[in-house]
């Protein structure tokens, strides 16, 4: 496993759906955006911060994405796609991967902000490709085979009035 030194190139990529999701059913909170970016850059070179959000047509949401822009983060965003039978569903599992997989050759380290357990694959993948991945989720709500394949997890519970609102 790397060490965490001053010049390691970071990508932080963020699920805010699921971190949204663990907030809510755990704390009813809001993430704190901008200590999530600087604990997971800690004084490394941040190469790209990327927030994975969904458009649901709330009231608040285009102050949300602005919010996210102005600390830091570029915004990607997908509309909920609404079925017939009246289910939704959004996500960014293959975008998030495959902006993962692209950046590989120009960072160091990755830090996955969710605690989805369909991106394990993906940390196997990066992690054989010579990137040190970190987590950063609640570990009341993060997949056991995430944690268990990061080289680095940061519980975002333990420091609950550091990462909420």
């Amino acid at each position: 496993m790397a060490p965490i030194h001053a010049g390691q190139r970071v990508a932080v990529l963020a699920d805010a759906q699921n971190l949204y999701h663990s907030a809510q059913s755990v704390y009813s909170q809001n993430i704190d955006y901008a200590a999530l970016l600087e604990k997971a850059v800690q004084e490394r070179e941040l190469t790209r911060a990327i927030a994975y959000v969904i458009r649901a047509q709330s009231e608040d949401e285009d102050r949300f994405f602005e919010a996210l822009q102005d600390i830091g983060f570029e915004t990607k965003i997908k509309d909920i796609k609404t079925f017939g039978d009246g289910s939704k569903k959004a996500d960014w599992d293959v975008g998030m991967s495959l902006d993962a997989v692209t950046l590989a050759d120009h960072v160091d380290t990755v830090v996955l902000c969710t605690g989805d357990g369909d991106f394990s694959r993906l940390c196997n993948h990066l992690r054989h490709e010579g990137v040190r991945v970190e987590v950063m989720a609640f570990e009341e709500s993060a997949a056991d085979e995430l944690v268990d394949v990061a080289d680095a997890f940061v519980d975002l519970g333990e420091r609950d009035e550091t990462f909420l609102l």
